[in-house]
């Protein structure tokens, strides 16, 4: 088992079924004064990422200060909407139960994610995922705009070197990150892309999911 398993959030623990982009066109009006027309790609982005590409599309400036505000804006509609947030979305199969098993063999775990710090916490809390992950040795939006500044920002929190960490992701910027960083990467087709497009782009493993546990916990090594 590595020191240290890293997991993204959406489409590879979770799904929020459509709540995510209206809780987002919420933080962005509150942040903007201006209603969301249109949305850049969200896929394999970071929050900071998307926001930037959005304004750009809304004609609006994009600064760190209007990313404080659309982040805290953000966090804010993910807490006032968390049950609802767990009556429409869910935790994905065998995602708590492979969890639960690292959890119990001593596996730090935490998590690198494009989200926004609150929203990671309340996406993990309605889905009782929270209490398998330290959050403090993860790292989110606020921490960079790509994957590999994510994944360093964690290693160092967690004081962990890239050949003891494993990530698991659903993207292709998942797996182009973890590479990048040096860390082994299990890609799971449990998003839009799948078996043959993540594996193209060249992780240790591709998985079809979380289901079968033994088999997700051989790929992590």
């Amino acid at each position: 088992m590595p020191d240290l398993v890293l997991w993204d959030i959406d489409h590879t623990l979770m799904a929020t079924r459509g709540l995510g982009r209206e809780l987002w066109a919420h933080a962005f009006e509150q942040a903007t004064g201006v209603a969301l027309r249109e949305q850049a790609t969200v896929t394999g982005s970071t929050e900071r990422v998307i926001l930037r590409e959005t304004a750009q599309l809304h004609e609006i400036p994009y600064t760190d200060t209007l990313f404080t505000r659309f982040a805290a804006a953000l966090g804010e509609a993910h807490i006032r909407r968390a049950a609802e947030l767990r009556e429409r979305g869910h935790a994905l199969p065998g995602a708590a139960a492979l969890l639960s098993r690292l959890h119990d063999k001593g596996v730090r775990q935490s998590v690198v994610t494009g989200n926004v710090r609150v929203a990671a916490e309340v996406k993990l809390a309605v889905f009782g995922l929270d209490t398998y992950v330290n959050l403090d040795e993860g790292a989110y939006a606020e921490d960079g705009a790509t994957r590999p500044e994510l994944l360093r920002a964690a290693l160092k929190r967690a004081r962990v070197t890239p050949p003891d960490a494993v990530f698991f992701g659903d993207t292709p910027a998942d797996v182009a990150g973890g590479r990048a960083t040096g860390v082994r990467v299990v890609a799971v087709a449990t998003g839009r892309a799948s078996v043959a497009e993540l594996g193209s782009f060249g992780p240790d493993v591709v998985l079809d999911g979380l289901s079968d546990t033994e088999q997700a916990l051989a790929a992590i090594g």
